[in-house]
């Protein structure tokens, strides 16, 4: 039990911390005040690279403000980062923020073509770009674009460090940064954050979870997304964490040693990694045999064997782990229900880029299944316009978090404010008596039914994709029929013929046969498993994988006819 002694020094820590945080009211004070508190401990690393402790990291940003002060760049200009995930880029990140010029992040998968476009749109004056991904625009730069640096070469100076006390005084309402979406649309707009934006939201995500200073994150998701620059970055930095990236995309081969050298506490992911290691992994294990098969039907036999793959896939990720975080897009039901079962510290976050990102969350502590948790403190979040019988409606918001609006598109920014100011987020769902949210998909993907009643894709493909021999799915109207284009594990089908490989034509026209009789088998199973409007009529095999957005998505758009 505590006594009086304990409480109140817990009392005084508490204020401290938010006397703390209320003295950085933009990003780069974030740096100068945190390097005074934590110094010498490590910030960043990358694998047998540089590393920066939070002094070094705060002078390496101040360095890149001096040559880009020196190059004439100031405040509301626009700076674009093309680079993947490195101590340099947030470097650059923060240097860019410190003179008052307004950051523009790319995603390093972005083709020629489209870093220009954003290029051009931005009016960017400087780009910083690494020596991977150079080639890309080496002649495709728009004529607004005055200086290219070269981030690998990034090399601090100490002697052409300025000491302008200017670099720190961004106003909270300021702009710092301007991104541009990869939507499942097809049209990308460049959202405009506030350094308040972005800050807010930090300092709220201890409503889901409190990061602390012992805590390494691995970062495997791009910088130039905001979720995570915004939860795999300033949060950390924010708490004096330590932030470990890799050389390279999160591949099998490369981070199952990574997670055994650096043992993470804490971890960003979109769906797909977790159901990848969960289907390959741990499925086979739970249902590989009759026997297993048989007590995995039994509740408590159930969740002891869940328990049992939990502590092996804990294990798997250099057991330290306590946050596990989950975004970007819906999580598998029956992956979801292991996790559960099996008390791994799973945690799942909901919001858009237009929200800096987060809008509601759930952490380890406080699972809820199918849902996205609950509202973060500051935020306001109402259903508007919901059905009276199911109580659905579309998800709008209002807080600190939320954009100023879309960069040089007012026609577009009006479009997604309501009248009374709320941010129309386009996803539909409902909040229960707890004001626990649950997401039912997005608006412009409900399909309406013949008898006008509203049928949810991402409902459908869940239960699609919960097949083992099932990669990922898109349902959609085809011709006024409800359809699923199905990618299979070809993989796995191809094993069955390998046989007839010496005749192509044969090898085909049977593989072909093969994926068919799956697809009807298939067909039949999920129309059992749904409600009677959402009954599919036909299943179409995808031979490729579905384009992708950098959170899995699928770009829906791409396979509307």
């Amino acid at each position: 039990m505590m006594d009086s002694r304990d409480s109140i020094r817990n009392n005084n820590m508490k204020t401290r911390d938010l006397q703390h945080w209320e003295a950085i009211r933009n990003l780069p004070l974030l740096l100068k005040i945190n390097s005074r508190k934590y110094g010498s401990k490590t910030a960043l690393t990358r694998e047998g690279e540089i590393s920066y402790s939070y002094e070094e990291l705060d002078l390496a940003s101040r360095y890149v403000a001096s040559l880009l002060h020196r190059a004439g760049t100031g405040k509301g200009e626009r700076v674009a980062i093309f680079s993947e995930n490195s101590p340099h880029w947030v470097a650059a990140y923060f240097g860019i923020l410190a003179t008052g010029a307004i950051t523009v992040p790319i995603l390093p998968d972005f083709r020629g073509t489209e870093v220009r476009a954003i290029l051009q749109h931005a009016e960017a004056k400087v780009l910083f770009v690494s020596g991977k991904l150079r080639s890309r625009i080496e002649s495709n730069l728009p004529p607004s674009v005055e200086m290219v640096i070269l981030l690998d070469d990034l090399r601090v100076d100490p002697e052409l460090i300025s000491a302008h006390e200017t670099f720190y005084r961004a106003d909270p309402e300021d702009l710092a940064a301007i991104i541009y979406t990869s939507g499942t649309t097809g049209r990308s707009k460049g959202v405009m954050l506030t350094h308040h934006n972005i800050l807010s939201n930090a300092k709220q995500s201890r409503s889901i979870h409190e990061v602390t200073e012992e805590d390494h994150f691995l970062s495997i998701l791009p910088l130039a997304h905001t979720y995570e620059c915004t939860i795999g970055l300033v949060v950390p930095l924010l708490n004096g964490a330590t932030v470990h990236y890799m050389d390279g995309p999160p591949a099998a081969s490369t981070l199952a040693p990574l997670l055994k050298q650096l043992a993470p506490t804490t971890m960003l992911t979109v769906p797909l990694i977790i159901e990848k290691i969960y289907r390959s992994r741990i499925k086979p294990a739970l249902y590989g045999s009759t026997l297993s098969r048989l007590l995995m039907k039994a509740g408590i036999t159930r969740r002891l064997l869940s328990r049992a793959a939990s502590r092996r896939l804990l294990k798997f990720f250099g057991g330290r782990l306590r946050f596990f975080g989950v975004g970007g897009a819906p999580l598998a039901p029956d992956v979801e229900k292991f996790l559960i079962e099996g008390g791994f510290p799973y945690a799942i976050g909901y919001g858009l880029t237009e929200t800096s990102p987060l809008v509601a969350g759930f952490g380890p502590s406080n699972q809820t299944y199918r849902s996205v948790g609950s509202p973060l403190e500051e935020v306001t979040l109402k259903i508007h316009h919901p059905d009276p019988l199911t109580r659905e409606g579309e998800i709008v918001v209002k807080g600190p978090n939320v954009m100023k609006g879309y960069y040089r598109d007012e026609e577009k920014t009006k479009e997604v404010f309501t009248e009374d100011g709320f941010f129309r987020t386009g996803d539909l769902g409902y909040m229960d008596r707890k004001g626990i949210l649950y997401i039912r998909g997005r608006s412009k993907n409900m399909i309406l039914g013949p008898n006008g009643e509203n049928i949810y894709p991402e409902e459908i493909e869940a239960v699609i994709n919960s097949q083992d021999f099932v990669h990922e799915s898109l349902v959609m109207q085809y011709k006024g029929k409800l359809v699923a284009r199905v990618h299979l594990n070809l993989d796995s089908l191809e094993e069955g013929f390998q046989h007839l490989k010496e005749n192509a034509s044969e090898f085909q026209q049977q593989l072909q046969s093969k994926a068919d009789e799956m697809l009807d088998e298939l067909l039949v199973q999920v129309n059992q498993h749904v409600a009677s409007n959402s009954r599919l009529q036909r299943m179409i095999l995808q031979v490729q994988p579905f384009e992708k957005t950098p959170t899995q998505k699928i770009k829906r758009f791409l396979y509307s006819s």
